[in-house]
C-alpha cells in the first residue's frame, strides 16, 4: 500500500522484453538502498524489485501491467515516479493507493496559471472508475485532488513543488498517464450498482 506521495525521480536506465514481460532497470537514489522482493510503486504501479546493484534496480512488468498502464510506454531517458510501500506507524499524507492501476488516461488540456498549472484528462468510463469533485485520484502514482469532475474528465491544480518533484513536468497534451481511483469510491459506487 502507498499514499500517492512521491519519494523520488527515477530515470529508466534499460528496458529488455523476455516473452511477453519487459524488465525495466532504474536509476535513483533510492535503488541502492532497495531490496530485492521489495514493493515500489512506479508511475503508481506496483513492481516487485528483481535485482538491485550500482545504484539501480530493475523490475519486470508483465503483459496484464503493461495493457492497463504506460508501463509499456516507458523509453530508455524517461523519469519515473519512485515511491516505497507505506510503514504502517508513518502519516498517511496522501490518500489510500493500492498501486493497482485501473486504466490509463490522456491529458487533453494543460494550463500554466500564475503560481499552479492545471491538467486535464479524459478516460474511459467503466462501472467504478468515477472522480467527485475535492475527492483523490492518483495520476502516475501520485496523490492529487480533483478540480473539476465530469463524466469521463477531470481536473487537478498542481503546486510547484509537485511540478518539480515528478514527472507531470514532462506531460502535456496527449500525453498518456496511469490512473488509480479512490478505493473508498470504488467500493462506494459498487455498492450502489447492486
Amino acid at each position: 500500500m502507498f499514499t500517492g506521495i512521491i519519494e523520488t525521480l527515477g530515470r529508466v536506465a534499460d528496458l529488455q522484453q523476455e516473452q511477453g514481460n519487459v524488465h525495466l532497470t532504474i536509476t535513483s537514489d533510492i535503488s541502492s538502498q532497495l531490496k530485492i522482493d521489495q514493493s515500489v510503486s512506479h508511475n503508481g504501479v506496483c513492481l516487485t524489485v528483481v535485482a538491485v546493484a550500482d545504484g539501480q534496480h530493475t523490475v519486470t512488468a508483465i503483459e496484464e501491467t503493461l495493457n492497463k498502464s504506460n508501463i509499456g510506454l516507458l523509453r530508455v531517458g524517461d523519469l519515473v515516479n519512485l515511491e516505497r510501500c507505506m510503514q504502517m506507524n508513518a502519516r498517511l499524507d496522501g490518500h489510500i493507493v493500492q498501486g493497482h492501476v485501473d486504466q490509463t488516461a490522456v491529458c487533453t488540456g494543460y494550463r500554466e496559471l500564475p503560481g499552479s498549472w492545471e491538467y486535464t484528462f479524459t478516460y474511459d468510463t467503466l462501472p467504478g472508475n468515477v472522480t467527485v469533485e475535492k475527492g483523490s485520484v492518483c495520476v502516475n502514482g501520485i496523490s492529487l485532488t480533483v478540480v473539476n469532475s465530469q463524466a469521463n474528465s477531470f481536473s487537478v491544480a498542481i503546486i510547484p513543488y509537485t511540478y518539480e518533484h515528478t514527472n507531470l513536468q514532462n506531460v502535456r497534451q496527449g500525453f498518456t498517464v496511469n490512473l488509480e481511483f479512490d478505493i473508498i469510491g470504488k467500493y462506494v459506487a459498487r455498492l450502489m450498482q447492486r
